[in-house]
Parts: structure tokens; C-alpha cells; sequence
């Protein structure tokens, strides 16, 4: 097992759902959809993401896509036209979650080096 950052193994894309914001994880194999699946909770990202996320953090599978998608509501300050944060957008928040250490077994790892 090697511990490398999310963005080794996905790439992502975020923003705005209200006060809430949206952020896609896919997997940069379809090997690998199943492990981000098992690991890559909703408790996991909001345990990484709890500075921006004051609510809940909400998972959708996108299986046919080999994608995660993850609504972390409150996170926004109140929204794009009302925020006083510098990204009322969340428009980095994919970048954010993308550099999270995961543990992720060597041969799943070899499918994207």
C-alpha cells in the first residue's frame, strides 16, 4: 500500500449549489471506482472538509461515470451573491479534497502511473 494524494488516483470539478457546495470525484480508472466507493465516504470528506463544512455531507454514486458526487451543505457562507468568503463559489473545493492522503493498494496505483 502506498499513501498518495486523492488526485494520483481522480480528478474533480466543484461549485455552487446555494449555501451548499458540489463536489465530483472521478476516478481516473474504472478499477479504481470501487475502491473510492468504499473509502471515500461521506463521513471521510467531511471529516477533511470540516474547516469550510458546517452542515451535513451528502453522496451520490455515479457508477456509470465512475464518479462521487458530494454535496457539502453550509459551506458556502451563505451562498454565491450573499457570501463574504473569497470563494463564495466553491470553486476550489474540488482542489481541497483532492489533496487528501489515501492508503491505496499497489496494484490499483499501477492502473494510473
Amino acid at each position: 500500500m502506498a499513501k498518495v494524494k486523492l488526485i494520483d488516483i481522480a480528478h474533480g470539478r466543484s461549485g455552487d449549489k446555494g449555501d451548499g457546495s458540489n463536489v465530483g470525484i472521478i476516478a481516473r480508472h474504472p478499477d479504481l471506482y470501487p475502491f473510492l466507493k468504499e473509502k471515500l465516504t461521506a463521513e471521510v470528506v467531511k471529516d477533511h472538509m470540516k474547516h469550510i463544512c458546517k452542515g451535513e455531507v451528502k453522496r451520490y454514486e455515479l457508477p456509470n461515470i465512475g464518479a462521487l458526487n458530494f454535496v457539502l451543505h453550509e459551506s458556502l457562507g451563505g451562498g454565491g451573491t450573499v457570501s463574504l468568503k473569497l470563494d463564495a463559489q466553491g470553486k476550489t473545493h474540488a482542489s481541497m479534497l483532492l489533496r487528501m492522503d489515501i492508503a491505496v493498494p499497489d496494484d490499483l496505483l499501477a492502473k494510473v502511473k
